[in-house]
């Protein structure tokens, strides 16, 4: 009797240990969680991460809260989020220039391949456009003026190898054409340059110029094969014959390495309600950024194919960081 009162007691016990996680990660979340944003507060990076933080907060239960953590082209965020307890209570947005970009340059604090991708959120367009000074007022007369006068034309960009700077040198490259690069120390006084005329040039995300157009700054084309909903009427670079000129920023959420696949499956479901909302939408759109929700596979294809493409531009160009 009393060994089958112990080997009862020790099934229970068995029982027990194999339940109670199951309930834990089932009950998930049971807390707020942090969003690690890697740039500042303000920026258009962390309004993405504001857009969808309250209605994904809504979804799962739990308030989302926002943690700016910038520095280093984005690599000092994504590295705390790779690193962080991998308990379900912290993600981050993945931004493109620390995974793509960086890691061919220089040696990151993280293995890149490691990244535990969780959904993409928004795909934002960049667009090629010209100062106000500047006198063409589409991308086959800039071409032309570069091709009549090689090395007389200049663009801005945030930096050596950022986003805008590959962009320009992207389209140099396809166009073949010559374009002089001034690098600025951010996409700020990059836009002050091209609004003064310091520059002609400028290839950078929707969001960056769009309200400066206002101000005479042309935007040429949408450097993709989509047209965007602001600017309806702004061609693409695939439509004017440069389909190889393809640029868009893509935003999404990752997760440390170890986090358990019951819980970034839910957030993902989570993300997927959220991003198909109406107003979160819309509220991206305005932005100048398209909402995009993918399954972890798809949004690793993506990061995966992207730094192969930037990994060929940056050789043909010979940049570096320098």
């Amino acid at each position: 009797m009393l060994r089958m009162r112990l080997f009862t007691f020790g099934l229970a016990v068995v029982a027990a240990m194999v339940i109670i996680p199951s309930q834990a990660q089932t009950a998930w979340p049971t807390k707020s969680i942090k969003l690690i944003v890697p740039y500042p507060a303000g920026g258009p990076v962390d309004q993405l991460a504001r857009a969808i933080a309250p209605k994904l907060g809504e979804q799962l239960g739990q308030t989302i809260i926002i943690d700016n953590k910038s520095g280093a082209s984005g690599t000092i965020g994504v590295d705390a989020t790779i690193k962080a307890d991998p308990d379900g209570y912290t993600f981050g947005f993945g931004v493109p220039g620390a995974i793509t970009l960086l890691p061919h340059l220089q040696k990151m604090p993280y293995v890149v391949e490691n990244i535990n991708y969780v959904s993409l959120v928004a795909r934002v367009p960049q667009v090629i456009a010209a100062s106000p000074q500047t006198k063409v007022n589409t991308l086959a007369e800039l071409i032309a003026l570069a091709k009549k006068e090689p090395g007389t034309l200049n663009y801005g960009s945030a930096g050596n190898a950022t986003t805008p700077h590959l962009g320009a040198e992207l389209l140099s490259q396809e166009a073949g054409i010559k374009l002089v690069h001034v690098a600025y120390k951010g996409a700020a006084p990059a836009v002050t340059g091209l609004l003064g005329g310091e520059v002609q040039i400028m290839a950078a995300d929707l969001p960056a110029l769009l309200q400066f157009v206002s101000r005479g700054v042309k935007i040429l084309a949408v450097s993709g094969p989509r047209r965007v909903e602001l600017l309806p009427n702004i061609p693409t670079t695939a439509e004017l014959g440069l389909p190889g000129v393809y640029v868009e920023s893509n935003y999404g959420i990752i997760a440390p390495a170890a986090t358990p696949p019951a819980i970034t499956q839910k957030m993902g479901e989570a993300l997927m309600v959220v991003l198909n909302m109406p107003s979160v939408k819309a509220q991206i759109a305005a932005q100048g950024a398209v909402a995009t929700s993918t399954t972890p596979d798809e949004y690793r294809k993506l990061m995966q194919q992207e730094s192969i493409k930037w990994a060929a531009v940056l050789k043909k160009g010979r940049i570096t960081l320098e």
